[in-house]
């Protein structure tokens, strides 16, 4: 069973149960209803969050209220500005920008949708244009970087996708041999260029993308927090909404009382999305883990022999993707997931998933047996069923857009989804017909509890819950 098959087939099992006791079903929202909570941001990248802008102290009117101040609301936000500088653009931050997911990811750069990554499940001419799109897109947020003048918040230098057993590199090999017609620059590597490459004999082979890269996700967050100011949006951190009462002019309920309205509202709210009371049945939050080393000396980083410096994850459920910082600390995350009940938050990381990164570093590298974590953290990714990706607009009069469901993906998908954003708000639809994602209908989702029983099923049957 590979990686995209455990949300799906766990969460079938309770879709299942959920077919016998529909009412149950129906009323759980009712019943359990989510509250909207914050958790904090511990991981590594947060000593480079820009400092906080002050919080919304006053009602406000405006064209367009964002919310949620992470790459997709920062993204959206700046596009929409960039292409109507008229337009009153507010960014509505529960914490401070980069606090979610944006701000504490595993720092990998990725083209395509995490469904299509190497691997073809669109026809063929659809799988390319997929492709070109996102690598157009990084390529414009490594050009938005630069002029930002944020110093190694990007680092376009390829990766690697891994493989742990033959079969699956024989696959590997298959997909490269049949996008390389297309104009795909991907490359099948054997056990010994892999190695060569990242320094480890673990893997029979991988597949090396050109089109990728490694990221500082803080400084990816403040790079875009500037682009986004100087396009002319407001941001307001430490500004939580509460809740959202929709209309031609939308208004936003905030946790000090104020109200803004807006007649177009964007949810940039990732895995907190059911927060608001949008998208509960077609997303679930699972955590995920990240831990990082100290900073390795020369002589440490030679011994291990990762010439390449470039990023790689590997191929299996519960996938491991580890990177390395410029200035020599490993990160890794993965290898674990949970699920909070009733999409909910869950503290910091638990022993056991951090020993669980701890060994796998060490069976990739021996030569690093003893070393420890220096900091270690977790945060909600937003899955869907498919791990395909949906962005879009909804609500009763049509003016609630939303970017989500990035399964992996969202350090490029989150630019090019703001983008995408911007002209559906415009009304510019007919550019984003042909792709799968947009306006898509994801895979249903049961209410608790038969989520959690999903999940839990899932994550029991293969030993692999956190």
């Amino acid at each position: 069973m590979d990686r995209r098959t455990l949300l799906r087939r766990g969460i079938a099992a309770g879709v299942g149960t959920a077919l016998g006791a529909w009412d149950l079903n129906e009323i759980s929202p009712a019943v359990l209803p989510e509250h909207p909570v914050w958790d904090l941001n511990h991981s590594l990248w947060m000593r480079c969050q820009p400092p906080h802008n002050p919080p919304l102290t006053a009602d406000l009117d405006v064209d367009v209220a964002v919310i949620g101040g992470g790459y997709t609301g920062l993204s959206a936000a700046y596009h929409i500005r960039k292409a109507a500088p008229n337009k009153r653009v507010a960014v509505l931050e529960a914490r401070g920008v980069g606090n979610g997911a944006s701000g504490r990811n595993g720092g990998m750069l990725l083209p395509n949708v995490a469904n299509e990554y190497l691997q073809m499940v669109s026809a063929p001419d659809v799988h390319k244009r997929i492709y070109e799109l996102t690598v157009q897109s990084m390529k414009s947020l490594v050009a938005l970087v630069a002029a930002s003048g944020i110093q190694g918040a990007v680092e376009p230098a390829g990766a690697l996708q891994t493989f742990e057993t033959q079969e699956e590199a024989e696959r590997g090999r298959a997909y490269t041999e049949s996008v390389r017609g297309l104009g795909i620059p991907v490359r099948y590597l054997d056990r010994g260029r892999t190695a060569e490459a990242i320094g480890t004999r673990a893997y029979p082979a991988s597949v090396y993308e050109p089109n990728a890269g490694h990221v500082h996700p803080m400084k990816l967050v403040h790079a875009l927090k500037l682009a986004a100011e100087a396009a002319g949006v407001k941001i307001y951190e430490d500004s939580p909404v509460l809740t959202v009462e929709e209309g031609p002019m939308n208004r936003l309920h905030m946790a000090g009382r104020q109200t803004v309205k807006a007649r177009s509202l964007v949810l940039a709210t990732n895995a907190f999305t059911s927060k608001l009371s949008y998208f509960r049945n077609a997303i679930a939050p699972v955590y995920n883990y990240v831990a990082a080393t100290r900073a390795l000396s020369d002589a440490e980083l030679a011994s291990i022999g990762w010439r390449s410096r470039m990023p790689f994850n590997d191929s299996r459920t519960l996938v491991y993707y580890l990177g390395l910082t410029p200035d020599n600390r490993i990160h890794i995350g993965g290898g674990s997931a949970a699920y909070a009940w009733n999409d909910g938050v869950a503290g910091r990381p638990d022993a056991k998933a951090v020993d669980l990164l701890r060994q796998e570093l060490t069976r990739l590298y021996p030569a690093l047996r003893g070393i420890e974590f220096e900091a270690a953290w977790n945060g909600m990714v937003d899955m869907t069923l498919d791990w395909a990706p949906l962005v879009g607009v909804t609500g009763r009069q049509r003016n609630i857009y939303y970017g989500l469901g990035y399964c992996g993906h969202g350090v490029n998908l989150t630019f090019l989804f703001g983008r995408i954003i911007a002209d559906l708000e415009a009304g510019r639809h007919q550019p984003w017909r042909e792709f799968p994602f947009v306006n898509r209908k994801p895979p249903y989702i049961p209410n608790e509890p038969f989520r959690w029983i999903g999940i839990q099923a899932e994550t029991a049957y293969d030993g692999l819950g956190a």
